[in-house]
C-alpha cells in the first residue's frame, strides 16, 4: 500500500526533459510509483493543473545555527527548499577545543560579525553541547525538517589547534598535521568536505581578519589533498576575487586546490552586470584554467536580485568600502560629526567609486537610495521615497541629503538601494551565462545577515520569472536548474529528481501563482531579535523524505530531514 499518492499533477521530473501528466506515488519516503498508480494508498489528493518537481537544492546556506531554534530553516523550506548546503565561507561552529571553553564564545562573536546572525540568537537558541565536529552533526540528527550537509569551516579547524595564535598566526609543521588531522576526522563523521574564506571583507568579533586568511597556499593545498581522500567530498572557497575580479594569484590558488583534491570547488557569488562586461569572461578564465588542470571550479550565481538594506548605524555592506570602515566603526555621536564634515563625505565618495572598491562601486549612486523605516519627527512622510528626489527639493547633493536624513534619526534610517544591474542588457547576460557548464544558480546565504537581506525565496522568485515575466529560460530547465544540476555538483544520492527509487523530496506548487512576496521585518529568533522574512506564494505543499513538511505556506510541524553525510549521502564526482 502506498503513503500518499498526488494524482494528475504535470510532473516536471528535474531532467530537463518535457513536462508530463502523471500520478505520483510515495511509500516509505521514497518515490515508488511515477505514471498511473493503480494500487491502494492512505491518502491522496488531486493535483490537476499544478506542477510537482523535486525539491529544491540551495547550495550556500549558514543555518548552521538557525537549524537549532528553527529546524524548518524557514523561509527556505516555504519556498521549496528540501536540501541545504552549509558550512560555508570557512565559518562553522565546530569543532570546539574542549580545553578551551572560550572558544565558543569567540565562535559567536565572529558569526555574530561576520554572518550577520544575532549574538542574542546565538547565545540563547544554540546548545553548544559539542566538541568534535561528528558531535555536532549528531546534535542535528532526528530534529530538523530540511535534509542538510555541512562543510567543516577553515577557522574553527585552526582555532581548534592553535588558539588565538590563528588570527596572525602560521602552524608549525605538528600543528598543520593536527588541523589536517581534524579535517579528516570531521569528513570521517561526514562533513562534506572543506570550505575556507580568504576574502578581505571577512573579519572576527575583534575587527581583526578572520583565522583562514592567515593560511598560506602551501597549508590549504594540504587540506585540499585531505579533501580528495574521502569519498563524496569537496570544497568551497571565497576570495577577494569573488567580488569582482580574480587576481592571477588568486585563480592560481584556487586551480590548485581543486586539482589536488580531485574535487570541484564552488564560489559565491557571481556578480553579472552588463556595464562590467569583463567580470563574466574574467570569473570564468578561473573555470576553464581548472579543466585544463584535472580540477573543476563552479561559480555561483543568483537568478534574482535579492535587495539588501543599509544603514550608516549598524554594520553593513557600506562598512566594507575601502576607506569607511574606519569612519562608520566611530561611536554614532562621532559619527555623525564626522559625517556632518563635507571634506569627509567628500573623501568617503571619492574612494567608494574609485577602482580598489571593487563590486562595492554598486553602492556609491546615493541618489538612488530608497528610503526604509524612519524614527524622528524631521524625516516623517520620507519612508518609499528616493533620495536624489529629496534631494532635488532641498537643493543638496544627494549624499549630503542622505546624511541629514540618517542623522536626524541618530543613524538609525533604514537604507534600500536600488539595483544598477536591473536592465535588459543585465538580464540576457544573465540568460547567455547560465547556460556555462561551470556556472550554478544559487548563493541564497540564508540563515545570515538575517536583517539585512532574505535571499531564501530565490527559488519561487525565478519560477515566477520564467512562467510569468521575462521567461528568460523554460519552466523544465528552470527547475533542473534549482535540482538536479545542484544535486550533481554535489553527487546526492537519489535525490534532485521524481524518478523511482528517489527519496520523496517534493514540490507541489500552481504555475499561475508561484512567486515570493516582498520581504518584511519580523522578530521572532531568540532574545526577539529581528529577521526579515518573506512568504511563499502559491505553494501548495512541500514533502521531505516523504513527509508533509509544508501546506500552503503554513510548517506542519514534522521534522523529517536528515544530516546527509559524505560518502553515505553523496557520491564522489570526480573532475577528470
Amino acid at each position: 500500500m502506498l503513503d500518499h499518492v498526488i494524482k494528475g499533477a504535470t510532473v516536471v521530473d528535474g531532467s530537463g526533459g518535457p513536462a508530463r501528466i502523471a500520478d505520483v506515488g510515495i511509500r516509505g519516503g521514497r518515490i515508488a510509483v511515477v505514471g498511473e498508480v493503480t494500487e491502494e494508498t492512505r491518502t491522496v489528493e488531486d493535483a490537476t493543473g499544478l506542477v510537482l518537481c523535486p525539491g529544491f537544492v540551495d547550495p550556500h546556506t549558514h543555518y548552521d545555527a538557525q537549524l537549532f531554534w528553527d529546524p524548518y530553516a524557514t523561509p527556505s523550506l516555504n519556498h521549496g527548499v528540501t536540501t541545504v548546503a552549509a558550512g560555508n565561507c570557512g565559518f562553522t561552529l565546530a569543532p570546539l577545543n574542549p580545553a578551551r571553553p572560550e572558544d565558543a564564545d569567540y565562535t559567536r562573536r565572529m558569526m555574530s560579525k561576520v554572518e550577520g546572525m544575532s549574538l542574542v540568537a546565538l547565545e540563547e537558541g544554540t546548545p553548544w553541547s559539542w566538541h568534535s565536529f561528528g558531535e555536532y552533526l549528531d546534535a542535528l540528527e532526528g530534529r530538523i525538517a530540511v535534509n542538510a550537509g555541512f562543510m567543516v569551516g577553515h577557522c574553527a579547524l585552526r582555532r581548534h589547534v592553535m588558539g588565538a595564535d590563528a588570527v596572525g598566526g602560521r602552524p608549525s609543521d605538528r600543528q598543520l598535521a593536527d588541523i589536517v588531522g581534524l579535517l579528516h576526522d570531521a569528513m570521517d563523521a561526514g562533513a562534506w568536505g572543506f570550505s575556507t574564506t580568504q576574502s578581505t571583507t571577512h573579519s572576527d568579533g575583534d575587527g581583526r581578519p578572520v583565522a583562514s586568511r592567515h593560511a598560506l597556499p602551501a597549508e590549504l593545498i594540504a587540506l585540499s589533498r585531505a579533501v580528495g581522500e574521502h569519498e563524496g567530498t569537496q570544497i568551497e572557497a571565497i576570495v577577494a576575487g569573488c567580488l569582482d575580479q580574480f587576481s592571477d594569484a588568486e585563480i592560481d590558488l584556487l586551480v590548485d586546490m581543486s586539482a589536488a583534491a580531485g574535487r570541484a570547488i564552488n564560489w559565491n557569488v557571481l556578480t553579472i552586470d552588463a556595464e562590467v562586461p569583463d567580470r563574466v569572461p574574467r570569473q570564468l578564465h578561473a573555470s576553464e584554467r581548472a579543466r585544463k588542470a584535472g580540477g573543476r571550479i563552479v561559480a555561483l550565481t543568483m537568478p534574482i536580485l535579492t535587495p539588501m538594506n543599509m544603514s550608516l548605524g549598524t554594520f553593513c555592506a557600506l562598512n566594507l568600502i575601502p576607506g569607511w570602515g574606519p569612519v562608520l566603526g566611530l561611536p554614532v555621536p562621532e559619527r555623525i560629526e564626522k559625517l556632518a564634515d563635507p571634506d569627509v563625505r567628500a573623501e568617503l565618495l571619492r574612494r567608494a567609486r574609485s577602482k580598489e572598491a571593487g563590486v562595492f562601486r554598486r553602492l556609491a549612486d546615493f541618489g538612488r537610495y530608497v528610503i526604509g523605516d524612519t524614527y524622528s519627527p524631521q524625516n516623517e512622510g520620507l519612508t518609499g521615497r528616493v533620495v536624489r528626489d529629496i534631494a532635488a527639493e532641498r537643493g543638496q547633493d544627494p549624499f549630503a541629503t542622505l546624511v541629514e536624513i540618517c542623522s536626524n534619526d541618530r543613524l538609525r534610517t533604514v537604507l534600500w538601494p536600488m539595483p544598477r544591474d536591473n536592465d535588459p542588457a543585465s538580464w540576457a547576460l544573465r540568460a547567455e551565462t547560465w547556460r556555462h557548464e561551470d556556472v550554478l544558480l544559487g548563493g541564497s546565504d540564508a540563515g545570515a545577515h538575517l536583517d539585512r537581506m532574505c535571499g531564501a525565496p530565490y527559488t519561487t522568485r525565478f519560477l515566477g520569472d520564467c512562467l510569468r515575466g521575462r521567461k528568460l529560460v523554460g519552466l523544465e530547465q528552470a527547475v533542473k536548474m534549482l535540482t538536479d544540476d545542484p544535486a550533481q555538483l554535489f553527487g546526492l544520492r537519489q535525490r534532485g529528481r521524481v524518478e523511482e527509487g528517489f527519496h520523496a523530496d517534493l514540490v507541489l506548487f500552481d504555475p499561475e501563482r508561484i512567486d515570493a512576496a516582498k520581504a518584511t521585518l519580523v522578530h521572532d529568533l531568540p532574545g526577539d531579535s529581528p529577521r526579515l522574512d518573506s512568504k511563499a506564494i502559491g505553494i501548495t505543499a512541500v514533502w521531505v523524505n516523504g513527509v508533509e513538511s509544508i501546506r500552503d505556506d503554513v510548517v506542519t510541524g514534522a521534522v523529517p530531514g536528515k544530516v546527509l553525510r559524505s560518502g553515505t549521502d553523496t557520491r564522489t564526482v570526480s573532475t577528470k
